[in-house]
């Protein structure tokens, strides 16, 4: 399960050198690298927190975040009608800042 905590540290940390590269989210979403950088790390931490199993997510208070990473990652990947980057924006301002701290939290208990 550590592994995996890791690897979702490790792909928020490569989205927020991303944004600090670009001097900003918005920056970031408009320029088309960063935006397909930003876009696979969402994906990767999607997917891999739906890997982990529903007593450990209960248990690190991850359900919201589980349910709603999961459901972005199928957003970005499928792309049904575009990405609306106002929607990734607020994910990356409000959400992925408290998944982190729930994250650091749950690997330091």
């Amino acid at each position: 399960m550590y592994e995996k905590i890791d690897f979702i540290l490790e792909m928020i940390d490569n989205i927020e050198k991303i944004i600090k590269r670009h001097n900003g989210i918005v920056n970031a979403l408009e320029d088309f690298e960063g935006q397909m950088a930003i876009f696979m790390g969402l994906a990767q931490i999607g997917e891999t927190l739906n890997k982990i199993d529903n007593e450990t997510i209960k248990k690190l208070n991850l359900e919201e975040e589980k349910e709603g990473a999961y459901y972005t990652r199928n957003y970005i990947v499928h792309d049904y009608e575009g990405v609306d980057l106002m929607i990734v924006e607020n994910i990356l301002r409000i959400h992925l800042p408290i998944m982190k701290n729930k994250l650091l939290k749950a690997k330091n208990d």
